[in-house]
């Protein structure tokens, strides 16, 4: 039988189909990355984190390499050379002993971070163990841990560093014990209030059914997931270790001469800041540099790895 008129008009073969088709729905449209890989593409568009990050490496570098770079280490002195303004010879010029100021600029830019590094490893340690052991155990152990919490955040950080000096010698030890003894507190709490919301997530519930012990879940389930906070909060707990190192040399309650750190040399260039600014100006600016390029990374850090941050 022939086609009719109206047979020919509305065939199959006039139509065209719009839209997505049954077959593409589901074809993935992008390759499939982790959430930290998703987070370093996030961070590298970050133009002030990259540039954060460039210039800490430079300072970086400079700590390992900048007090060999002369044939002058950071304890000599020379009182034939004293006060000598920056030349060929001491490239940012001397003290008031003669010592070159750019071999203990470094070395005590190298100590500072040490410090403060070392400070913040150890708050993460403590930190992270006692605030997953609080949120996850919950009741009475919470309770508990929480009071002695607010003791320890109840006592000045001054109050506790000048007991410490009156007991122990000054020195990076001394500095490092009193910037841990209540520098985990915070991410202790941090740490407990993602506990507190992860141990309720179906994937925990899931794990405990299945026979997971506590120490299993925790370094399994719940840290993992936790990670992005505390490597935000470790990047401005540097920054904030760095000043109070600076702050604890500057009044004389940190480390003593001859060790040079950028709160030491701060507190000499201060003390001849009229006539010879250039003591005074050089460790300003590295441990100005150091704050803000670690506070920036640290905001581009939690723009990258909080997914509520995302654009």
């Amino acid at each position: 039988m022939s086609k009719t008129k109206e047979e020919m008009v509305y065939s199959d073969d006039k139509f065209k189909v719009v839209g997505r088709r049954e077959k593409q729905s589901e074809e993935i449209s992008r390759p499939s990355i982790s959430a930290w890989k998703e987070g370093w593409l996030r961070l590298k568009q970050n133009k002030g984190t990259v540039i954060s990050i460039i210039v800490l490496l430079i300072l970086l570098i400079l700590a390992i390499v900048g007090p060999h770079m002369n044939e002058y280490t950071y304890q000599q002195t020379n009182y034939d050379n004293v006060y000598s303004k920056p030349s060929s010879d001491h490239w940012i010029g001397t003290d008031k002993f003669g010592r070159d100021q750019w071999t203990r600029l470094w070395e005590g830019t190298r100590i500072s971070l040490y410090i403060a590094v070392l400070a913040a490893l150890l708050d993460i340690l403590i930190g992270i163990t006692y605030g997953a052991i609080s949120g996850f155990k919950g009741g009475r152990t919470d309770n508990i841990m929480q009071r002695f919490i607010e003791i320890l955040v109840g006592i000045p950080n001054l109050v506790i560093v000048i007991l410490l000096i009156m007991i122990m010698r000054p020195g990076i030890l001394t500095i490092t014990i009193a910037l841990v003894i209540t520098g985990w507190v915070n991410m202790a709490r941090l740490v407990r209030g993602q506990v507190l919301k992860l141990k309720t997530q179906e994937y925990v519930l899931a794990a405990r059914a299945l026979g997971a012990g506590t120490k299993r879940i925790i370094t399994k389930h719940m840290i993992p997931n936790t990670m992005g906070i505390i490597i935000v909060n470790m990047m401005f707990t540097i920054p904030n270790a760095i000043f109070m190192e600076a702050f604890l040399s500057f009044i004389g309650l940190g480390l003593q001469e001859p060790l040079a750190s950028l709160g030491v040399l701060i507190n000499d260039g201060f003390q001849s800041m009229r006539s010879h600014f250039y003591l005074l100006i050089f460790p300003s600016i590295v441990i100005i540099a150091l704050m803000v390029c670690f506070n920036l990374l640290a905001d581009g850090l939690r723009d990258a790895l909080d997914p509520r941050m995302r654009k």
